[in-house]
């Protein structure tokens, strides 16, 4: 198999900007969802927005212009964060030209790595798992605030991470026992728990569930071949940060325990990833699509719906934890590397689901 696409989504749940090559780090793919949208409610409280709930977020295309390794590097060593080294151009493609009340254009730059310290600090909870995000102010909200017609927050996780809580944070190397038990159940905030050497694997920005998700090409062709002829899927419905080509079989990869991309960039495939009405939305409206392509959630539920974990949701691809112990140095893929399959589980894996932190508190 050869990596054949490589995404990222600098912010969550708006279009992808496709890459050539990029460094894989234990957190993801570098400025992988380190940006997300909240919608500020009547009373006041912040909705994360995901597009399956918002799907007019497809309406906006980021393009990322990366720094120089040099200044990257030089970034990092002195904590300077600015524009100056690299930003986000989003583009809004709802409108011709500018907002015709706010008017503000249909284009806007954002540093990749902002300034953070006169900004807002604030708390936000994704899929059980908490974090600090900062309000990256009012020029960025109000842009957002006119295309999308509501009152909203953008927010930078900045250095702050998450946890993977449940069985995704669990280690494929855990021992059996109690002890491995109780570990594949609790947040993994407990040091020695896990029995994983490589503890910060399980740090998360705003990704859902894992820094890595990994799609076949074979298994996205056969879900185009349930639609009418000249009708394709597009791969990056289902979101990936990695495709896969060349895999014999379609959805071969529920049985996938272990990538090798390359020679030494291992990639562990923890769990299943459970599908929802997001891979319906029409890209190019931001509204659900009309006629068949608008029923590709239904379709899978008729023979994709193979995790006992989430019997009712279908299963698309794998999430994936990098494999990378204290001291590795800097690891790359890109489009064209080798992939081999260097662990194959005896069955698929279960998603459990995922644990509310009174059992840590409780454990701790």
């Amino acid at each position: 198999m050869r990596v054949s696409q490589i995404y990222v989504y600098p912010i969550k749940s708006m279009r992808p900007t496709a890459l050539s090559s990029s460094r894989v780090t234990s957190n993801g793919l570098p400025y992988d969802r380190m940006f997300m949208l909240l919608k500020v409610k009547p009373d006041g409280q912040l909705q994360n927005m995901h597009i399956d709930k918002f799907q007019q977020l497809a309406l906006f295309l980021t393009d990322i212009k990366f720094p120089s390794a040099e200044e990257e590097e030089e970034e990092e060593e002195e904590e300077e964060e600015d524009g100056r080294r690299g930003w986000i151009t989003v583009t809004y493609r709802g409108a011709a030209g500018p907002h015709p009340r706010s008017g503000v254009g249909s284009k806007l730059r954002i540093p990749l790595r902002p300034d953070t310290s006169s900004l807002k600090r604030f708390e936000v909870m994704m899929h059980r798992s908490p974090t600090t995000a900062y309000d990256m102010g009012v020029e960025y909200n109000s842009w957002f605030s006119a295309w999308l017609g509501f009152k909203i927050v953008f927010a930078y996780i900045g250095e702050n991470r998450r946890f993977a809580l449940g069985n995704m944070a669990a280690s494929t190397d855990a021992g059996d026992g109690w002890i491995s038990t109780i570990s594949s159940k609790i947040p993994p905030m407990l040091p020695g728990l896990a029995g994983q050497e490589d503890a910060s694997s399980k740090v998360l920005t705003f990704a859902d569930m894992a820094p890595y998700l990994v799609v076949s090409q074979t298994s996205v062709d056969n879900v185009s071949a349930r639609l009418p002829p000249g009708e394709a899927m597009d791969v990056t419905k289902f979101r990936p940060n990695i495709v896969l080509s060349g895999a014999p079989e379609a959805f071969e990869e529920d049985f996938w325990g272990e990538l090798t991309v390359g020679e030494h960039v291992r990639v562990q495939l923890r769990n299943n990833c459970v599908r929802c009405v997001s891979i319906n939305v029409d890209l190019d409206t931001g509204a659900p699509h009309t006629g068949e392509a608008g029923t590709v959630l239904k379709k899978l539920m008729k023979d994709r719906r193979v995790d006992k974990g989430t019997k009712y949701s279908p299963v698309f691809g794998r999430y994936g934890f990098l494999h990378q112990k204290k001291g590795d140095g800097a690891a790359v893929i890109q489009v064209g590397d080798a992939v081999r399959v260097s662990k194959i589980n005896a069955e698929r894996t279960i998603l459990r689901e995922l644990l509310d932190l009174t059992l840590y508190m409780e454990i701790y």
